[in-house]
This record gives structure tokens, sequence and C-alpha cells, in this order.
């Protein structure tokens, strides 16, 4: 059988959820390491309902996106890998302002993204937008950056309590965290956990669908995009707006927890 029937229709096999957790084992082996990256996984899954209708609510961003640190290398488009552009403790920002986020810092997808418009993962834009129509109640005063950080104890014990401190200053009804590499899913993942643990809805909008999946969290919006566009197609500010309202729409609409919807929006024609 060829990989496509078009007699049935199908599409080619390799035109799925790309599987990160497969690959990152597969590289560690490669690499000689005996004991691969061991990702977080839950059986058991918080889950808080919102307390009123999101035209009500003040809503939270969290981003896994670093502010430009001049003097620290290439951070724009194209640029490599950058770990002296990394940051370790949680940072906020004015939401009220622009700020130059970036994403040099992690592994997106270099070949398939330009990591030109920071609107792919950084839709402070389109949350303005949401709570200027009243879609959503309002946006906090604040948006805040959650580290990218492979030790899930430190995620747990040292950012999450960061983070809900501070999102409990700002009297947020509801929390949208946007993660770009693999292992800012993981982060985000385990902070949506504990935001929900203790009493803050939240939605995951990302593309490393299995990373989420795995780990266990009560609402994500999946796109099936190249890492580094969580937040829409760049350059493209329709997509970035739908994506965006399909996020709230599962922020509060899903029945329960580990409720996962993927985006009808595909990247190319070209699944390759």
């Amino acid at each position: 059988m060829s990989d496509a029937d078009d007699g049935l229709g199908v599409t080619p096999g390799h035109d799925s959820p790309i599987p990160y957790i497969q690959r990152t084992r597969d590289c560690y082996l490669a690499l000689g390491y005996e004991n691969p990256y061991r990702w977080a996984h839950y059986a058991e899954v918080p889950f808080a309902p919102l307390k009123k209708p999101l035209c009500e609510c003040r809503i939270g961003l969290v981003t896994t996106a670093s502010p430009f640190q001049p003097g620290k290398g290439g951070q724009g488009p194209g640029a490599p890998y950058n770990a002296a552009a990394k940051f370790y403790r949680v940072y906020s920002g004015d939401t009220a302002s622009d700020h130059d986020l970036r994403i040099s810092h992690v592994a997106y997808d270099r070949d398939h993204t330009s990591a030109a418009d920071s609107n792919t993962w950084f839709p402070l834009p389109a949350s303005r937008h949401a709570a200027a129509t009243g879609r959503v109640g309002a946006l906090a005063a604040r948006f805040h950056g959650l580290p990218t950080n492979r030790s899930q104890k430190t995620t747990l014990d040292q950012d999450c309590p960061d983070l809900l401190a501070r999102l409990r200053e700002d009297g947020v009804d509801a929390a949208i965290l946007v993660p770009n590499c693999p292992v800012c899913h993981q982060s985000a993942s385990l902070a949506a956990r504990y935001l929900e643990a203790a009493g803050v809805p939240t939605v995951v909008m990302g593309y490393a669908k299995d990373i989420v999946e795995f780990a266990g969290v009560p609402r994500f919006l999946f796109s099936d995009f190249p890492l580094g566009n969580s937040a829409g197609k760049p350059n493209d500010r329709d997509s970035q707006d739908f994506t965006l309202e399909l996020t709230l729409r599962v922020l509060e609409a899903a029945p329960g927890p580990q409720t996962t919807v993927q985006s009808p929006l595909r990247w190319s024609a070209n699944p390759d």
C-alpha cells in the first residue's frame, strides 16, 4: 500500500503530531546517555471550573519567551540557539506596554519559522483586543515569564509558587499559558497543574501534544504548527486572533480535565 491512497482520500501517515518525547529519547540514546530524559507524567489531573462568565473574567497571560538582552549575542530572527539569553526566575511586565520578547534561548523550529513576528509566540496584542471587545472582562495589568527548566523539581518548588503568588496579586480569574520549545511545554504543563490545584483555571496553547498530554493538563489547545508558533501563523493577524479565540472557547467550555481541542488551521498544504 502507498503512504496515501487517493481512492480512500487519506493523507500521508507522517501528517500527524510530531512525537517530541520519542525524538528526545532517540537523541539522548544517540549521544550515549543510558537513561534518556524522563518527562513528567501524572495520572490524576486537577480541574478548576470558571467561577463566572468569561466576559467578566480577568485573564492572566504567561509566556516562556525571554526579554531581549543586549550584549548577550544573537537573539533575532534566524539566530542560533543562545543559552546566554535564558532567564531563571519568573519575571513580570506591564500588559499596557509593548515588549521585545524573543525565543532564541529555546529550541524552536529554525527550519520552518523565521521568528520574525513575536505575535506568534506572545499573544499580547490579540489578548488586548479580546479585552477591548468585551470577549474577556479584562486583561491583567501584568503578564508573567515562566522559566524553561529541565528540572521539574525547580519548576514545581520555585517557579510555580512564585507564578501563583503573582497571579493572585493581579486578581486573575484564569490564566493562559503559552510555551515554545518542548521543555517549555512541560514547564507550562506543570504550572497549569499547580495553578488549577490552587483554584485558578488555565488553558495551555501550544503544539507539543505528546508532552502536554503525557504530563496531564486540564485544558489544551493544540495547533499542529512548527515550534515557535503557539499563538498562530506569523504575519497573519486573522490566524492569531482565531487561535486566541479557540483558546478562550476551550477555557470556558471544557467539560473536565484533559480536554484537548485541535485547531483546524494548517501550517501548509504540504505535510512535509
